[in-house]
């Protein structure tokens, strides 16, 4: 009889052979430590999937691809930048994750990411597979015409490894509706295909979605209002600090408003604002998505209830509820420690992994609810499969319909979170019953389709 020992024994030492084989990427050691840690107790109950080779190969991505990146800028000198493509896990779909246009970009980040895809993708229920690409290419101060070049060049080598039926990515840090049209155009230049299907984030008049945009923030913040429900509250009239000043803040804070919370805060790279009246999403929306500015703008053109804190940490601003929303590890031990002597009661993570590991123990320990990025943000990729739906069925669903599919799974991803957590003697521990029912998932998929 395997016992849990055992499984844990057995766990230690992939992870030892995990860093081995994947030297100086530590977000994806992160990554697979913060998965791998939980899964001892389903190894144990179920042995069929603590058979040798299951668990190192959903570690083991299928396929990844590098290649380089040439283009010219407006005057004329060529860049040469690289570009990715990890397809991680297809057992339940095809490979479906985001494109991330940002300097940090790597291999190890892509990795983290697309690691991280598998269990969010599994949560959805969808019958999509996990995987991550993107580029150290910062379309940031970029004109729109070297974007353009840019996106060219990078479909140009990424069209041969995708498809409606293979691989479908989507938008991330850098990569927005400006940047998928331009990979869509490129796509379909070169194939001579109209196949709406092989990327999603697109406009809604050329095969997008309606909620596309909306879909990380909104979901996010259904996901917190479910953690706070489990204990008997809600958002009407709680605080929020929001990190964070792109798609998935302006949306968390459009949500946070709307179920009548009040978003303080939103950053970038450069500090933070808070606004005492709350953020008004309006002005925020025209600084950041239509003039792309700087979140000190804001400040500017707010008032007096407005203030912008350079080089600040929104987690110093007092509040009920934190939404990390900006990206990896942005939430360290001290942040928590903060958040949790100022009374916060949840934290729910918009971005991927935005909590590092001693935050979120730390969190845990001190009672506060925490929800998992491959929990609570899987709204967005849960979009972008309806989106997939709608785009094979030749049709375009109303807001109302996919906000409501979206507010159905959220609260589908939270039970089931909920009740694997409690079935594996760790109730209310929202991370391992979110590893535990991906991993569910997708190993029972594995088993069936062979060694493959």
């Amino acid at each position: 009889m395997t016992t849990r020992h055992d499984t844990t024994t057995q766990l230690d030492a992939l992870r030892v052979e995990i860093e081995r084989r994947n030297p100086a990427q530590p977000e994806f050691h992160q990554a697979v430590h913060e998965v791998l840690e939980t899964l001892a107790p389903v190894l144990a109950a179920r042995p069929e999937f603590a058979e040798p080779g299951l668990v190192e190969r959903l570690c083991e991505p299928e396929r990844q691809v590098i290649f380089r990146v040439p283009w010219q800028d407006d005057r004329g000198r060529v860049h040469v930048n690289r570009g990715f493509r990890v397809e991680f896990n297809s057992a339940l779909g095809p490979y479906k994750g985001g494109l991330r246009f940002h300097p940090s970009v790597n291999l190890g980040v892509i990795k983290f990411l697309g690691f991280e895809q598998i269990f969010k993708n599994a949560l959805t229920g969808l019958g999509i597979g996990g995987g991550k690409g993107g580029s150290d290419f910062d379309p940031h101060g970029r004109s729109d015409a070297e974007v353009m070049r840019f996106c060219q060049s990078f479909m140009t080598e990424l069209h041969r490894h995708i498809g409606e039926h293979t691989d479908v990515p989507a938008g991330d840090i850098g990569v927005g509706g400006r940047e998928i049209g331009y990979l869509f155009g490129q796509y379909r230049r070169i194939t001579n295909r109209w196949e709406a299907g092989v990327l999603t984030g697109k406009g809604r008049g050329w095969g997008g979605s309606a909620i596309r945009p909306e879909a990380t923030g909104y979901g996010n913040v259904l996901f917190a209002e479910a953690m706070l429900r489990e204990r008997g509250e809600d958002l009407e009239g709680q605080t929020a600090v929001v990190s964070g000043s792109g798609n998935v803040a302006i949306y968390t804070i459009e949500k946070l408003l709307a179920l009548g919370a009040n978003p303080l805060t939103c950053s970038d790279s450069s500090g933070y604002v808070i606004d005492d009246k709350g953020i008004d999403v309006d002005l925020l929306k025209q600084v950041k998505e239509v003039e792309r500015g700087r979140i000190s703008e804001y400040a500017l053109r707010r008032g007096a209830s407005a203030r912008f804190v350079p080089d600040g940490r929104v987690w110093e601003i007092p509040a009920d509820v934190a939404l990390p929303s900006a990206t990896q590890n942005e939430l360290n031990e001290t942040d928590a420690a903060t958040l949790v002597r100022n009374g916060v009661k949840a934290v729910s993570e918009g971005a991927n992994m935005p909590a590092t590991p001693g935050a979120v123990h730390l969190l845990q320990q001190a009672g506060v609810a925490f929800g998992p990025g491959k929990a609570a943000n899987a709204g967005g990729v849960a979009v972008s499969a309806l989106e997939m739906a709608q785009n094979h069925a030749r049709t375009a669903w109303s807001p109302a319909r996919v906000e409501e599919e979206l507010a159905g799974i959220m609260a589908d991803i939270h039970a089931t979170c909920h009740e694997t957590a409690a079935r594996y003697d760790a109730p209310g521990d929202y991370v391992t019953g979110a590893n535990i029912a991906g991993f569910e998932r997708v190993a029972e998929a594995m088993l069936a389709q062979g060694v493959i």
